[in-house]
């Protein structure tokens, strides 16, 4: 007991620090879980949550075998491993460039840069999309000043999910990019000092000391990734629907809403 209260006399400033992030969770995370009984009943607003009947399984029946259930669980499982595999190790070779960079100056320029379309609104995003992708719009001219023929980017299946990806591409991995360039940053230079003098090139640094430092990190970042697979955004999904691409853009969180 003695020991418990020396500990808390210790850090109890760093304690009293953590009582506004435990309250905001409560609020916020852990007191709207009570609504998550809305799935096993048939609510009706006038009557709220509690007065709200209550019928078990049966909306999860009514999901598992409708016919859209398969082909709309593909299409959220493909979309999403696509998107982790295409933009997880991204960030990472980023961050490495920018560590390795000889410039600080150029590597924060590069940072800053890279990291700033994270701040666009995905309707901002999608509306964006929309312009360049259009029949008019710069890729098909680029596409019919090379002699080509104009594509229905936005209305054909087939694109749907490169755009989907690539555009999270441009738009998260500058973000994503600072916690390995923060992990990087606790390498101590007598590292490097020493493998210049074993006469290690720049590649051979990345590789033997920069990598090692940061696969904790890694690993946990790609498992937070990997369990919320199921859980693709739905603003950017439901924004780039239309009748044209409704087959693969149909996904999980889009249908619920529907």
């Amino acid at each position: 007991m003695e020991k418990r209260r020396l500990i808390w006399r210790k850090w109890k400033v760093l304690y009293l620090l953590l009582i506004p992030g435990v309250i905001y969770i409560f609020i916020f995370n852990y007191i709207p879980m009570y609504g998550v009984t809305i799935a096993f009943k048939d609510f009706y607003a006038s009557k709220g949550i509690l007065g709200s009947p209550w019928v078990g399984m049966d909306h999860f029946k009514r999901v598992f075998h409708s016919p859209d259930f398969i082909p709309i669980l593909w299409n959220t499982l493909i979309l999403s491993i696509y998107q982790l595999v295409v933009t997880f190790p991204l960030p990472i070779f980023l961050a490495l460039l920018i560590n390795s960079c000889q410039s600080k100056r150029f590597g924060k320029f590069v940072q800053n840069v890279t990291y700033a379309p994270y701040l666009v609104s995905v309707v901002v995003l999608v509306g964006m999309m929309m312009i360049m992708f259009a029949p008019s719009g710069i890729f098909n001219t680029l596409i019919e000043m090379m002699g080509g023929k104009a594509q229905l980017f936005m209305g054909e299946e087939k694109y749907f999910r490169h755009i989907f990806v690539l555009s999270a591409v441009w738009q998260t991995t500058g973000w994503n990019s600072i916690i390995y360039l923060a992990a990087l940053s606790g390498v101590s230079p007598e590292l490097y000092e020493a493998a210049r003098m074993d006469g290690a090139n720049k590649l051979q640094r990345i590789v033997h000391i920069d990598i090692p430092h940061i696969v904790p990190t890694i690993a946990i970042i790609l498992t937070l990734n990997a369990g919320a697979v199921m859980s693709m955004g739905f603003e950017k999904a439901y924004l780039m629907q239309n009748d044209l691409n409704i087959g693969v853009s149909e996904i999980l969180s889009t249908y619920v809403y529907k």
